[in-house]
């Protein structure tokens, strides 16, 4: 059985369909565990995840943490019941009202406390020991951030076989990618850093999608992008960024879009010009 299982019983289900013992138990222990002076916050964005924050607080609520911390949550101006699950599992949270996960970001950190800033997104599940071994990178010297990977759940879409063969190719490109361009492989479910640093650059607002990526960039100016290469801490997210119904689809798109990229992987940049339609105006 893997870790996960029992967190997707309540993925994907409506919030009053879920138990109100799973509910209780888990705000019982993600209230106990927010410390008054936390080094770490742990912050999750949403924007109508009313039928997945369930599964994503349920899982939080159960991570094994040695540093003090602070789990709370921004609403990213939904319109279902994203609030409300926040407050059933006693997460504080806030409200940002313009849209985008860049204001949203931008919301979480200025009103978080630690040194130490997580971005956890709220359709993707955590293991238990994420944020000790995610901290273990943080805390090395010279060190601005740190990423880890992901994977899909599999479903009657996605077999456990094709998806181990899509991840270990992905995986296997970011792998060599990350020596030159580790901004590039920084994904935002699963990205840590010094908050004091991200306080002095910002996280950008302007842009759709990237701003996750677009810190990392900003970031290196204050130490090195490492990579976790921990299976143990691997998270599990669903599909929001496969789009098709075929893993395989999938796949083929990817390595056309990724071949493009091959030959500029081995060399560093310092800036990005973004596409028109990437532009929040």
């Amino acid at each position: 059985m893997a870790w996960y299982d029992k967190y997707l019983t309540v993925y994907n289900r409506p919030f009053d369909e879920v138990p109100t013992e799973i509910i209780a138990s888990a705000r019982e222990r993600i209230i106990s565990m927010q410390s008054h002076e936390p080094l770490v916050s742990v912050v999750i964005i949403a924007y109508n995840e009313s039928c997945r924050l369930s599964s994503c607080l349920w899982s939080l609520s159960n991570l094994k943490s040695d540093y003090p911390l602070e789990i709370i949550g921004v609403n990213n101006n939904s319109s279902d019941a994203t609030k409300q699950v926040y407050e059933a599992f006693g997460v504080r949270c806030i409200t940002e009202t313009k849209q985008s996960p860049g204001y949203a970001r931008q919301c979480g950190l200025d009103n978080s406390r630690g040194r130490y800033h997580f971005f956890i997104d709220a359709d993707t599940m955590y293991p238990e020991c994420y944020v000790n071994l995610m901290m273990r990178k943080l805390l090395t010297p010279r060190v601005a951030c740190v990423g880890t990977f992901w994977s899909f759940y599999p479903d009657a879409n996605h077999s456990k076989f094709s998806l181990a063969i899509f991840e270990f190719i992905r995986d296997t490109f970011l792998f060599f990618q990350h020596f030159k361009r580790p901004e590039l492989c920084v994904r935002g479910m699963t990205f840590a850093f010094n908050a004091d640093y991200a306080r002095q650059v910002g996280i950008r607002t302007d842009i759709r999608r990237g701003e996750d990526g677009s810190l990392a960039l900003e970031l290196k100016r204050f130490g090195r992008i490492v990579f976790l290469h921990n299976r143990h801490a691997r998270v599990v997210t669903g599909y929001g960024t496969v789009n098709e119904s075929s893993i395989w689809k999938s796949l083929v798109k990817r390595i056309k879009i990724q071949s493009h990229a091959l030959l500029g992987m081995f060399t560093s940049k310092e800036h990005y010009e973004d596409s028109s339609d990437n532009i929040i105006k």
